[in-house]
C-alpha cells in the first residue's frame, strides 16, 4: 500500500497520471541504468575497450525482467550503495563478460544518464499534453471572443473584457512555456559517462569516444565538460515544469474564484452522482479546480529544492544528488496531473454568459467610469473630468445609486452631454479595447505554429 499521494491507490490519480508515474517507478528506473549499462558496454567493444562478445553478452542481460527485484533490493541495503546491487546483479547473469560490467564508469554517470532518458520520456508527455492544451484554449478563445465579462483588478470589477480575452492571454503563456521547452531540450537531455571525477582517467584516450558513442546509442546530447558537479541541466527541467505548473495553477485558481456563489461566470463539469459534500447535499464544488490549483505549491517546492542540488561539494557528493532523486519524479508526475485535469476541464466546464451579464451590470453602470472620463474629458480636460466623475462614481457606490443619475447631477456634464449619450457610455459590451483583435492575433500565432486548428 502506497504511504504517499502519489502512490496512495485511492488519491494517486488525483496527483498524477499512470503514465507518467510509469515513467519513474522502480521497474523503469532500474531498466534505464541497464540501459546506459549496455550503451556503455557496446560503444567499449565497438572501441575495442572491452571484448566485443563481453559487449555483446552484457549488452543481452540488462533486460529488468530477467532479474529479482527484491534480491536487489537486498543486495543494495547491504551494500549501502544505491547501484551496487544492480551492478552485482547483472555481473553473475552476464557470467564470465561480467567482468567487464560498469568498466570505467562511476555511479553517477549511470544514474544520471538514466534520470536524463527518463526526463526525455517525461518530456514528450509534457509537450504532447501542453499542445494539447495550446490547441483547445486556442478554439475556447475564439468561440468566446465576444463574450463580454468583467475584467477584474486587486480582485474588484475593473473594465469590461471578453472571456475570449481572458483565455487567449493564458493561450499566449502556455505558447511560450512550449517555446521553452523546445529551446531548452538540447541543454537538458544531454548524458554523462566520463568517471570518477568527470576527467576520463579509467578509460585514457578512448575516453571521450566512448561517451559519445555510448550517449549515441542512448541518443542523447554528449556534453562539452563532465556534468558531475554541474546540475543546471536537472534545474533547467524543474524551472520549465515550475514555470507551467504555475500557469495551470493560476488558471486552476481563476476558475475556482469565477465558480463561487456570488459570481458564478464558470462552473465545473457535473455529472449526476458527483458529491461536493458528505454533510450538505446541495453542495456543487469545484473539486477539479481545487485540485488544479493544489498542486503548484508542491511543485514550486520541488524545484527550490532541484535547485538546491546545484551545491556540489567538490567535484562530486551524494548530499544535494539525492534531492534530485526525491524531487523530479515528484514534481512531473504533479505537472503531468494537473495538465490531464486541466484538459479533461477544458472539455466539461460551463460558461455562465447570463451571469456575466448580470455582474456586468452589478454595479449599475460603475464598470465605465474610465470611458466616461475620457469622453467628458474631450470637453472639460482629463484631469477635470477625473475628479468630477471620481466624486459622483463615489455618490454613486455609497448610494448604491444608477451611475447615470449621479453624472447628470453635474453641471459641467449637463452643459455638454445628454442621457441617451451617457447611456451609450455606459454600454460595457462598446468598451473592450482590443479585446476581440488580441484573440484574433493570438489564434493566428497559434495557428502558424501548429497548422489550421
Amino acid at each position: 500500500m502506497g504511504s504517499h499521494v502519489i502512490d496512495n491507490f485511492a488519491l494517486q490519480n488525483n496527483f498524477g497520471t499512470a503514465e507518467m508515474r510509469a515513467v519513474f517507478n522502480d521497474v523503469t528506473r532500474l531498466q534505464r541504468q541497464l540501459d546506459v549499462e549496455a550503451a556503455l558496454a557496446l560503444a567499449e567493444g565497438e572501441l575495442d575497450v572491452i571484448p566485443r562478445a563481453a559487449a555483446k553478452q552484457i549488452a543481452a542481460v540488462c533486460d529488468i525482467s530477467l532479474y529479482d527485484l527484491d534480491e536487489i533490493s537486498k543486495e543494495t541495503a547491504i551494500a549501502k550503495h544505491s547501484l551496487m546491487g544492480l551492478i552485482n546483479s547483472v555481473q553473475k547473469k552476464a557470467d564470465t563478460a561480467g567482468e567487464y560490467v560498469h568498466y570505467g564508469a562511476t555511479t553517477q554517470d549511470i544514474v544520471d544518464t538514466a534520470t536524463v532518458i527518463q526526463l526525455k520520456e517525461a518530456l514528450a508527455i509534457i509537450e504532447r499534453d501542453l499542445t494539447a492544451i495550446i490547441k483547445r484554449l486556442a478554439k475556447l478563445s475564439k468561440k468566446y471572443q465576444h463574450t463580454v465579462m468583467v475584467g477584474r483588478t486587486h480582485a474588484m470589477q475593473a473594465l469590461p473584457i471578453t472571456f475570449g480575452y481572458k483565455l487567449a492571454i493564458w493561450t499566449a503563456e502556455f505558447s511560450r512555456h512550449a517555446a521553452r521547452l523546445t529551446e531548452s531540450k538540447a541543454r537538458i537531455l544531454t548524458g554523462n559517462i566520463n568517471g570518477a571525477v568527470g576527467t576520463f582517467a579509467s578509460l585514457g584516450e578512448a575516453g571521450k569516444a566512448v561517451e559519445k558513442q555510448a550517449l549515441d546509442y542512448l541518443e542523447l546530447n554528449v556534453p562539452i565538460a563532465s556534468l558531475q558537479s554541474s546540475r543546471d541541466n536537472f534545474s533547467e527541467y524543474a524551472n520549465l515544469v515550475g514555470l507551467i505548473s504555475a500557469t495551470l495553477g493560476k488558471i486552476g485558481n481563476e476558475f475556482y474564484n469565477l465558480m463561487r456563489t456570488e459570481i458564478g461566470e464558470i462552473e465545473e463539469g457535473f455529472s449526476q452522482g458527483k458529491i461536493g459534500s458528505s454533510t450538505m447535499p446541495h453542495k456543487r464544488n469545484p473539486a477539479a479546480f481545487e485540485t488544479l490549483a493544489s498542486l503548484t505549491p508542491p511543485v514550486l517546492k520541488g524545484v527550490s529544492l532541484v535547485h538546491e542540488s546545484m551545491h556540489v561539494e567538490h567535484e562530486r557528493d551524494a548530499m544535494s544528488w539525492r534531492q534530485e532523486w526525491i524531487a523530479l519524479p515528484e514534481i512531473s508526475i504533479y505537472l503531468s496531473g494537473q495538465l490531464t485535469n486541466l484538459l479533461s476541464i477544458l472539455d466539461t466546464f460551463v460558461v455562465r454568459e447570463d451571469k456575466m451579464l448580470e455582474n456586468l451590470n452589478r454595479q449599475y453602470g460603475l464598470l465605465l467610469s474610465e470611458k466616461v472620463m475620457f469622453e467628458v474629458g474631450k470637453k472639460l480636460g482629463k484631469q477635470t473630468a477625473h475628479h468630477i466623475v471620481y466624486e459622483k462614481s463615489m455618490i454613486a457606490f455609497e448610494e448604491n445609486r444608477s451611475f447615470a443619475d449621479t453624472l447628470l447631477e453635474s453641471e459641467a456634464i449637463q452643459q455638454y452631454f445628454d442621457r441617451p449619450t451617457i447611456d451609450e457610455w455606459l454600454d460595457p459590451a462598446k468598451y473592450t479595447g482590443q479585446s476581440v483583435s488580441v484573440v484574433d492575433d493570438v489564434y493566428q500565432e497559434i495557428e502558424k505554429i501548429y497548422g489550421r486548428l
